[in-house]
């Protein structure tokens, strides 16, 4: 399937206008104002295709919509084209416009699939072969030639190859890299608003648990005293039965109370400890790794509490479940506190992180993961986990760190100011 262009083609249409009134104003100063002689004729008349093709665009219903990419391919070749016929007749390379040609490449680069980008620039890499070998002489003071030597406008020529190519493929590769972080932030805001979702799902939940539990103590109420009048038989133990489930409903609902309310402050916050222990959770009581949450701090100090964040949540346990796909018998998730800083770092004993990988952690499509087969969870790593891991981290206010152990193994650490994520004293 096609996928939508990334350049409008007003865009295309305006740049275009600024490149022929450039080229206009070029040749009204060097025939009106520096009175070189020189095929203007010609030369305005290659002007004039081009402003009459922007104006048929600019008519047309294309131009009110976002261009295919054969369509800005198309226009980028006809300005490549227009651009070198104006050179060709105006001294060729030794014309100081000719740096120009990199300009449609570039912005090939910017916005096209690498086909379009390289056949553009082949096609300037053509026009300026052109326009080296028998150019037009440049117009030139009347009565004399200004003629550069061969070997002189070869080196030219090689100069508009290399500034072609390095212009077309810098500012590809910096496109693609910006395309590839503005698709991992998509999918890094969809993380975090899923997980906002479900913390205020868990707050609907107490908020149905308390609603609901009046009326159900109504139908235990009821319901015991049906069981009471009733006759032995079906009914009175339909009556019991009733009775059992409404208190095993509203045994339910008290655990789903258990879950804060979202403007709860006391709720709202949860211990170093607790947070660890959250974080180790879904691994805690796993056969083949064991994995261990420790707080450590000053002698005597007592730990923070901290705000209960679901995309710190999310993220610490995302790092630990990648240390569970690669540890082999230990994972190690210490939270440290001081004075001025809070530091959680996961540590696992498995072979840690490859120098290639290592040097990239933190980027979108970063992974050493070949597949399922060789993963605990059964997850195939696409190379976002930890540059969503990451981002969360840092919109938090965290610094993050990818290293090696001494001994081996793979640690990450997060460290936060206090002031950050620390949940102040309660009042009492």
């Amino acid at each position: 399937m096609a996928r939508p262009g990334r350049l409008r083609t007003r865009t295309l249409i305006n740049q275009r206008w600024l490149a022929l009134a450039g080229q206009a104003s070029a040749l009204l100063v060097a025939s009106v104002g520096l009175r070189f002689p020189g095929p203007y004729i010609a030369c305005f008349a290659v002007v004039g295709i081009g402003v009459w093709l922007n104006l048929l665009i600019a008519f047309l219903p294309v131009s009110r919509r976002s261009a295919n990419d054969w369509e800005a391919a198309l226009q980028l070749a006809f300005d490549i084209l227009q651009l070198g016929a104006l050179l060709f007749l105006t001294g060729g390379v030794a014309n100081p416009f000719a740096l120009l040609l990199i300009a449609p490449v570039a912005l090939a680069g910017a916005s096209l699939p690498w086909r379009y980008v390289l056949a553009l620039g082949l096609l300037a890499i053509a026009a300026a072969a052109l326009m080296t070998v028998h150019p037009l002489p440049l117009p030139w003071t009347a009565g004399q030639h200004f003629s550069l030597p061969l070997i002189y406008r070869l080196g030219l020529f090689f100069a508009l190859v290399v500034g072609i190519t390095f212009a077309a493929g810098y500012a590809y590769q910096a496109a693609s890299e910006a395309a590839r972080n503005e698709l991992a932030l998509n999918v890094t805001e969809t993380v975090l608003a899923r997980e906002q979702r479900l913390s205020a799902l868990g707050a609907l939940a107490a908020a149905a648990a308390h609603e609901l539990g009046t009326p159900l103590a109504t139908i235990a109420v009821v319901a015991k005293e049906m069981a009471r009048e009733a006759p032995e038989g079906a009914m009175r133990d339909d009556a019991w039965l009733l009775v059992g489930q409404a208190q095993r409903c509203r045994d339910i609902l008290r655990r789903l109370a258990e879950t804060p309310d979202t403007g709860d402050e006391l709720h709202e916050r949860m211990s170093l400890l607790q947070f660890v222990r959250e974080v180790v959770e879904p691994y805690a009581t796993a056969e083949a790794v064991r994995v261990e949450a420790v707080v450590t701090g000053p002698p005597g100090v007592p730990a923070p509490d901290l705000w209960r964040r679901p995309e710190i949540l999310h993220a610490m346990t995302s790092i630990v479940e990648n240390a569970y796909d690669f540890a082999r018998k230990e994972i190690l998730v210490t939270a440290r506190f001081d004075a001025a800083n809070i530091q959680v770092e996961v540590r696992d004993d498995g072979p840690g992180f490859s120098p290639h990988v290592l040097a990239k952690l933190g980027e979108p499509y970063v992974t050493s993961r070949p597949g399922a087969e060789g993963s605990r969870t059964g997850h195939v790593g696409m190379g976002l986990g930890f540059f969503i891991a990451k981002t969360l981290l840092e919109r938090t206010g965290a610094t993050v760190e990818f290293r090696n152990g001494r001994r081996g193994g793979a640690v990450v650490t997060a460290r936060w100011p206090r002031e950050g994520i620390e949940a102040p004293p309660v009042a009492t």
